[in-house]
């Protein structure tokens, strides 16, 4: 009889044992996601806003997809391509960084990229704009197809805007320069030479006289002889580009001390959430050219990330950075909805399949607060496709610290202001 009960008590609590192991949830599986940026270093400001912005991201998701558990790696390219190659691959190699999101500077694309298709870690999404990316990406796609998706086309697919807008203020009478002249002074990287070139090509191709071309040290902060040499040159239109929020600052600042009175271009002066408290006045009848901050939703997402981070996002390193990792979010569920498990492979077939054919995108309808929809396909890629339902930035100009719409026409917001 004991036997008996013995029996029926080690079959119940076998059951029981049963029960609670099928009611118990799964084990969560870890998936280290590589973030690089400049999270040191001249550009650091950014670094801090992409942090930020997939702080919100994966916060949103309860750091989770599926059954995995989203472990951020974040890689500090200190805006040096030595240096990112060293901790890209260490990443890689030590900490297991399975699929990586996000960088800033176009020359630490170029490094990184050897990376990601050495250990074959898909990555999505880098800032790096240069063409040197898209030739290298295209000379070898199977290759380098690791790096694909960027988060921003080379430059000479959205210059033209300035171009076009000050063409545009001169046929109507708005803006009367004594002549045709330009000058263009950018930092010397990758990013600096492929955004200097474009610009110069645009107005050469629009009847203006490049006086000068200069490329400038990244860590430079004393503009005043470049900037007096065009003041003698009697420069009309200005145009400058620099990733670092200091060296831009200190630049719009010496233009206004040194008296030069040309139509000022700086490329992503908006770039920094805190542009206007760095370069004050001297940013009035500035030109740029960034994504805007328009829907209530974005508008909301800014006002949380201020609340929360203490400082103001820009549409750009911020607002970009967010969509961005919400795209690659979105790009893990359909590879775990579609190979039942997350790994480099199969996020990578997702990417290359997917992703780079255009069947995969990320719009408004999921969640975008900057661009109307990312997309890429066989003739863009690695690039986006860049058109007005797509990947656009209006030309703005500032006064007062805010920027304005100015061209295109259709969707200007204010008038064109001559210097």
């Amino acid at each position: 009889m004991k036997r008996k009960s013995s029996f029926i008590c080690v079959m119940i609590a076998c059951f029981l044992l049963g029960v609670f192991a099928g009611l118990a949830p799964a084990q969560e599986k870890p998936l280290k996601i590589g973030i690089i940026g400049p999270f040191t270093g001249p550009s650091a400001k950014t670094g801090a806003e992409f942090k930020g912005s997939v702080t919100l991201a994966l916060e949103k998701i309860n750091y989770k997809v599926g059954d995995y558990k989203l472990e951020p790696v974040f890689i500090d390219s200190q805006s040096d391509p030595a240096k990112v190659t060293s901790a890209y691959a260490e990443a890689c190699e030590r900490l297991g960084v399975q699929a990586g999101v996000l960088n800033w500077h176009s020359s630490t694309a170029v490094a990184a990229m050897d990376i990601s298709a050495q250990y074959k870690v898909p990555h999505i999404f880098g800032f790096g704009a240069t063409e040197v990316v898209n030739q290298k990406w295209l000379s070898n796609p199977e290759k380098y197809n690791y790096w694909s998706a960027k988060g921003w086309p080379v430059p000479a697919k959205l210059m033209s805007g300035y171009a076009e807008s000050i063409d545009a203020a001169v046929q109507s009478g708005k803006y009367k320069p004594k002549a045709k002249v330009a000058a263009i002074a950018c930092e010397d990287t990758d990013w600096g030479h492929s955004a200097g070139e474009a610009m110069a090509k645009e107005f050469e191709k629009r009847g203006w006289k490049i006086a000068a071309k200069d490329f400038f040290a990244i860590t430079q902060t004393d503009f005043y002889p470049l900037l007096s040499k065009y003041k003698k040159e009697d420069v009309a239109v200005l145009f400058s580009t620099s990733t670092a929020a200091p060296i831009t600052s200190a630049f719009i600042k010496q233009t206004r001390e040194v008296g030069l009175k040309s139509l000022i271009i700086i490329d992503g002066l908006g770039w920094s959430g805190d542009w206007y408290a760095m370069s004050g006045a001297a940013s009035d009848g500035v030109l740029d050219m960034i994504p805007q901050l328009t829907t209530k939703e974005a508008k909301a997402w800014a006002e949380a990330f201020e609340k929360r981070f203490n400082m103001k996002p820009s549409p750009s390193a911020g607002g970009l950075s967010y969509d961005g990792v919400n795209f690659f979010v979105k790009i893990l569920k359909r590879a775990l909805e579609k190979s039942g498990k997350l790994d480099k492979e199969t996020i990578h077939k997702v990417i290359v399949e997917e992703v780079n054919t255009g069947k995969l995108t990320y719009s408004k309808a999921d969640g975008a607060i900057i661009m109307n929809e990312y997309r890429y396909n066989k003739d863009t890629a690695p690039d986006p496709v860049v058109a007005r339902d797509g990947y656009f930035f209006p030309v703005i100009q500032y006064k007062g610290g805010v920027g304005k719409i100015v061209y295109p026409a259709d969707w200007a917001e204010a008038d064109f202001m001559a210097p």
